[in-house]
């Protein structure tokens, strides 16, 4: 363990100390880059899952429509239409980056700014003293109870994106925004900060944007949209009812900010699958390989129930892991929804940090029920448990390798290693085309 692990192990996640130090790197960045983002609309996209995908959704929609938008997402960065992948395995980055892009962005003239806001950046004010005007809450389930302690205390901090627009400096013409999903067990709590104007969406009869007729499948997506004065219809290469969501969540801050319904089914219909959700690694073996970054019990219930879905699908091998260093009480959980909807299970190593990884293993397996060898293997190293998947599939069978998704970084116990899980798969189809498979 480093010095700096060392110390960070020693001081509390909550403690007041950890948290006044990065709300004075929060301030000391903003001064530094002179309070960049000031002449720019700021959209803030919080929630569990579906943060990536829906700031992609609204990003890509304004440019489109032809603004100069910065964005930030887990998965990557983009500053006046040129995209980057963000390797930083942060959601949202420490505030000197984040102040510095945004310097970058409006020396760039961009219009807009498309941010994920996770739980930690709000908690540790990593943006604090940015001015946001639209909050959109994708949804709420169990993760980083490391930090929080308590859902309430997950959802309070998450609140405070949406509490701060009417305190956040008031931009000349522009309104301030809220999105909430009102398919959340929480959504009266986001509908009672104060905003110009409240967007609902979702499956509920009163939410404002809805989706009827909806068709999902391995080839995409077909539903049309149903708000109070028009509908107008979506065909999209995303897959699964979770994407439709996400996409109803950037309509919703599209229309806001004046984009027509056409335009917002172009995007849609050309939108490329997000890398690392619910990828699929093309193969010549007759079986469907996906990677995904679902790391919680609710997003791979999400992902292993769509897949299901699929017709002509024939058992599901689920490859996955735990993140270390990371809320434990969820563990258990995702062993349980992985074995409840997987045929195969292969339980891996995910990202170690600083915690005994056999540890890891060893309490996600409590909530799988059936005895190891009985279609449950433990294989610690990645490649080998990518490796038995691959090679236990039948035509027909989906691999579904979970946890990293499109991350280029393995963070071992000795520190972070490359890591791919999609270059990895395409290593093993090759061998197993070559037949030079290691023994």
């Amino acid at each position: 363990m480093s010095f700096s692990d060392s110390l960070r192990s020693a001081v509390a996640l909550d403690s007041p100390l950890r948290v006044a130090y990065h709300f004075a790197r929060a301030a000391l960045a903003r001064i530094v880059y002179g309070w960049p983002g000031k002449n720019m609309v700021v959209i803030g996209v919080t929630g569990t899952k579906g943060k990536s995908t829906t700031a992609n959704l609204i990003a890509r929609g304004l440019e489109d429509a032809g603004k100069r938008v910065f964005a930030f997402s887990t998965i990557s960065y983009a500053i006046a239409g040129e995209w980057h992948e963000n390797n930083l395995k942060m959601t949202s980055p420490d505030p000197f980056t984040l102040n510095r892009l945004f310097r970058e962005a409006e020396n760039a003239g961009c219009e807009y700014a498309v941010i994920e806001v996770s739980s930690h950046a709000l908690f540790y004010g990593r943006v604090s003293g940015i001015d946001f005007d639209v909050a959109v809450m994708t949804n709420i389930s169990q993760d980083h109870l490391d930090l929080h302690k308590t859902m309430d205390n997950y959802v309070d901090t998450k609140l405070r994106l949406f509490r701060g627009l009417v305190e956040f400096r008031r931009k000349r013409g522009i309104k301030k925004v809220s999105v909430v999903n009102l398919d959340s067990p929480y959504c009266e709590k986001f509908l009672e900060p104060t905003a110009d104007v409240i967007y609902t969406y979702g499956n509920a009869a009163n939410a404002q944007i809805r989706a009827t007729d909806v068709e999902t499948g391995k080839a995409g997506t077909k539903f049309s949209v149903k708000m109070p004065s028009n509908r107008f219809l979506i065909s999209t290469k995303l897959r699964g009812t979770f994407n439709v969501a996400n996409i109803l969540a950037a309509t919703a801050v599209l229309i806001s900010q004046k984009i027509q319904p056409d335009a917002i089914a172009a995007t849609m219909a050309k939108f490329e699958v997000v890398p690392g959700r619910l990828e699929e690694v093309p193969n010549d073996r007759g079986i469907t390989v996906f990677v995904d970054y679902a790391h919680t019990e609710e997003s791979l219930k999400s992902v292993l129930e769509t897949i299901r879905s699929f017709p002509d699908t024939g058992r599901i091998i689920t490859v996955f892991g735990a993140t270390g260093d990371r809320d434990r009480d969820k563990r258990p959980k995702m062993g349980r929804i992985v074995d409840k909807l997987s045929d195969v299970i292969v339980l891996t190593q995910d990202d170690d940090y600083t915690e005994d990884p056999f540890r890891i293993i060893k309490e996600v397996s409590a909530g799988i029920k059936r005895k190891e060898g009985e279609g449950f293997w433990v294989v610690f190293s990645r490649e080998d448990a990518i490796r038995t998947a691959l090679l236990a599939a039948e035509p027909g069978d989906v691999v579904l390798v979970a946890g990293k998704g499109a991350e280029t970084v393995m963070v071992t116990n000795s520190g972070s290693v490359p890591w791919s899980d999609k270059a990895v798969i395409r290593k093993i189809l090759e061998e197993v085309d070559a037949n030079t498979i290691p023994t």
